[in-house]
């Protein structure tokens, strides 16, 4: 059961890898977006149970967006993304 369990994983891992970096950082802006949607859905005018639930779902779909964009992206794509984004941090403050 573990063993067959550890093969799906993997398979999973190798499908990912064979995405683009382009399309682990549009996974990562779904996450932000996720993430954003999932705290912002409080302003609205609902019950606390359809509020929870909401929350819930949004929440869960950032963290699975999250995780899969890192796992697209990798050690050497995010760094970089945070390369990219000292760089503009860095053109942004010479103004």
């Amino acid at each position: 059961m573990r063993a067959r369990l550890r093969g799906y994983i993997d398979s999973v891992k190798q499908h990912l890898a064979q995405l683009s970096f382009r399309q682990g950082v549009v996974v990562l802006i779904m996450c932000v977006i996720f993430y954003v949607a999932s705290f912002a859905q409080m302003a609205l005018p609902i019950s606390v149970k359809a509020k929870s639930v909401l929350w819930i779902v949004l929440f869960g779909c950032a963290k699975t967006a999250q995780y899969t964009g890192l796992a697209i992206v990798g050690v050497e794509g995010w760094r970089r993304i945070k390369a990219y984004m000292r760089l503009n941090k860095r053109k942004a403050t010479e103004k």
